[in-house]
C-alpha cells in the first residue's frame, strides 16, 4: 500500500533511503537545509519542500534522519518545524542516532500533541542505505510499527521492534560498542601484519574467513589495505555516538574501557584534522602511535 511520506535529512544515508521509498511506490516529499542534497530525490520523482512544516504537511508520516539529538529537536519544534505542519495522528519516525532520554521526551511530546513515534535508527552505512538492507531497531508501540512495517521494508532488511521508546537508539548504542571495539581490533591485527612483513591481502583473506571474521574487518580492514579513507560513516559522527554511549554507561555505573579506547583514538583523528574521513581512518593513530606507516 502506497503512503505519504515526509523525509527529512538527505545526507549520506537520507538520500539513498527517500530513493528506496519511491522505488516502493510510497510517495515522498523530501527536505534538506542545503537544498542541492535533496536533488537526488528530487530527480528520482520526490517533491521538494522548503520547511520541515512543509514537508510534514499534507502526510501520513513523517521520518528523520539528521545529525543530533538537538538536530532533530529543532526541526520537528523550531519555526516551522514538522510537527507545525503535521495532521492530528501523523506518525512521526526517528532514524537518527540521538540520545535514548532526549528520544524519551519527544516521544512524550508528540504523543500529548496527538501524534505517534518510534525511534528507528539504523546499521548497515551507506551501502545498506543504496541497497536498502539497513538493520532497523526499532522503539515504540507494537500496533504503530504494525503499521509502518512496510515502509522499513522499503529500506531495509532486518527490522525488529525492540522494546518500547527509546529501545532502538539504546539498542544503536550497543551497535555502536561494537563497531568501534571491532575495529580497534582490525585496526591492530593489520599493524601487526605489516609491521611482521606478512602480505597483509593474503592475511586478510585467511582471516576473514576464521572466527575473529567481521564485518568491519571485511569492509574496512580492505579499504585500509586500499589505502581507501573515503567516508562510509565518517570519524566525526562515531564521535557523537560514542559520546552517547559513553554518557549513557556513565549513568550507569558502567565501565566500557574497549569504547573509551576507541573515543580515544578517534579523538587523535579529530585532533589531526582527519574528522571528515571514514572511520578506518583510525589506523592511521595507529600508524602514528607506531611509528611506520602502511
Amino acid at each position: 500500500m502506497s503512503m505519504k511520506i515526509g523525509f527529512i535529512g538527505m545526507g549520506i544515508m537520507g538520500r539513498p533511503m527517500a530513493v528506496n521509498l519511491l522505488k516502493a511506490g510510497h510517495q515522498v516529499t523530501v527536505y534538506n537545509r542545503t537544498e542541492s542534497r535533496a536533488r537526488e530525490a528530487v530527480d528520482a520523482g520526490a517533491k521538494k519542500a522548503l520547511s520541515p512544516k512543509a514537508c510534514a504537511e499534507g502526510n501520513d508520516i513523517v521520518i528523520t534522519i539528521v545529525t543530533d539529538s538537538k538536530d532533530v529537536e529543532n526541526v520537528l519544534f523550531g519555526e516551522n518545524g514538522a510537527v507545525e505542519g503535521a495532521a492530528s495522528g501523523t506518525t512521526f519516525i526517528d532514524m537518527s542516532t540521538i540520545s535514548p532520554d532526549v528520544t524519551r521526551d519527544i516521544a512524550a511530546k508528540l504523543e500529548a500533541a496527538g501524534h505517534h513515534f518510534l525511534d528507528a535508527p539504523v546499521s548497515g552505512g551507506d551501502i545498506g542505505a543504496v541497497n536498502g538492507t539497513l538493520t532497523i531497531m526499532v522503539g515504540g508501540k507494537q500496533e504503530v510499527f504494525d503499521r509502518v512495517t512496510p515502509v522499513f521494508e522499503a529500506m531495509g532488511s532486518r527490522i525488529t521492534l525492540v522494546g518500547p521508546s527509546g529501545a532502538g537508539q539504546v539498542t544503536k548504542a550497543c551497535n555502536q560498542i561494537l563497531c568501534a571495539v571491532n575495529l580497534v581490533a582490525t585496526c591492530e591485527a593489520l599493524a601487526l601484519a605489516k609491521q611482521s612483513g606478512i602480505d597483509l591481502e593474503k592475511m586478510h583473506r585467511v582471516v576473514t574467513g576464521g572466527a575473529g571474521g567481521s564485518w568491519s574487518l571485511e569492509n574496512l580492514g580492505k579499504a585500509i589495505i586500499d589505502g581507501n579513507y573515503d567516508p562510509g560513516f565518517m570519524v566525526k559522527l562515531i564521535q557523537k555516538d560514542l559520546n552517547i554511549v559513553l554518557n549513557a554507561a556513565k549513568n550507569l555505573n558502567l565501565p566500557i574501557a574497549g569504547t573509551a579506547l576507541a573515543h580515544q583514538y578517534f579523538c587523535s583523528n579529530e585532533a589531526h584534522n582527519e574528522e571528515d574521513l571514514g572511520t578506518q581512518a583510525m589506523f592511521k593513530v595507529v600508524e602514528r602511535l607506531g611509528n611506520f606507516n602502511m
